[in-house]
């Protein structure tokens, strides 16, 4: 059992914890995700690592109510316990490989959209700590549903912020600020974290600048260890599982229009059952749209 110590509300629909899981905080990379159970009947849900303290030996996890199972986990308290607490999983990011000094010499840029912004945090975080520069985009609906600004802003060089409705930052997409901004700063490498249309459109405009790019397709997973089948997809022409291979890839050799196409398989059937198994379906939604 993986006790709840710290639980905070981010906004009306998302739940932050920090859970008791010493073995994991110990091991854990930026990048990789885990698998949860909320009761011993219980769906397993794949969430990512937001961050982790190997001192306080806690892990932390922001969940969204978008259907039953997730809202299982967010009615959850402080004291309460998690079954199943499983992690971590997936291959973390390549740039932990890199050595300090060669990360000091290094500029990021990273595009968070919605509850992506939770996974960017341990990889800025990172990357901060060894020295990189790390500028950090956030994309939101509107204010309410921002998260991780504080946070960020502890962590990150310098953070832009904007929304759909213009209610907080500059208006407008992503993908339009990415634009401008790397028009005028210069960067080694992106990275973009968010739902599959948003990083699809990053990957084209940022094709241009001749940037490497990675992309993280942790929308996909399901059961967390490749034996679904439900994210695979096409990268550099291979099938690859984004579960067991990434959850992180080359932005520019992932098909998405696969990847989009087999988000929405499920989709009628997760509506149906009010029963949602894929982390940040809210990812799912706005791609719909």
């Amino acid at each position: 059992m993986y006790k709840i110590v710290k639980k905070r509300e981010l906004n009306p629909l998302t739940s932050l914890m920090e859970v008791y899981a010493p073995r994991m905080a110990s091991s854990s990379k930026p990048g990789q995700f885990l698998i949860v159970r909320a009761h011993d009947k219980g769906e397993r849900i794949p969430l990512t690592i937001c961050d982790y303290d190997s001192d306080a030996g806690t892990v932390t996890i922001v969940t969204q109510v978008v259907g039953a199972s997730s809202r299982q986990i967010c009615h959850l308290d402080e004291g309460d316990h998690f079954t199943d607490f499983v992690g971590p999983l997936g291959e973390p990011s390549e740039f932990i490989h890199k050595t300090a000094e060669e990360l000091s010499k290094m500029s990021f840029l990273f595009i968070a959209g919605g509850l992506g912004t939770a996974p960017v945090y341990p990889q800025v975080k990172f990357l901060s700590s060894m020295g990189a520069k790390v500028d950090v985009i956030i994309g939101a609906k509107n204010r309410e549903m921002l998260i991780f600004e504080k946070e960020m802003q502890s962590v990150c060089n310098k953070l832009y912020i904007c929304t759909d409705d213009g209610s907080y930052g500059k208006k407008g997409l992503v993908t339009d600020l990415m634009k401008e901004i790397l028009e005028r700063e210069r960067y080694d490498h992106l990275v973009a974290i968010g739902p599959m249309i948003m990083m699809k459109f990053v990957t084209l405009t940022a094709k241009p600048f001749n940037i490497p790019l990675t992309v993280s397709l942790n929308t996909l997973m399901v059961d967390g260890t490749g034996m679904c089948g439900a994210c695979r997809v096409s990268v550099a022409g291979k099938t690859r599982f984004a579960c067991v291979e990434g959850p992180e890839f080359n932005a520019y050799d992932v098909d998405f229009e696969e990847a989009m196409r087999r988000q929405g398989m499920y989709k009628s059937i997760e509506v149906e059952k009010d029963h949602h198994c894929k982390i940040g379906l809210d990812h799912n939604k706005r791609a719909a749209q």
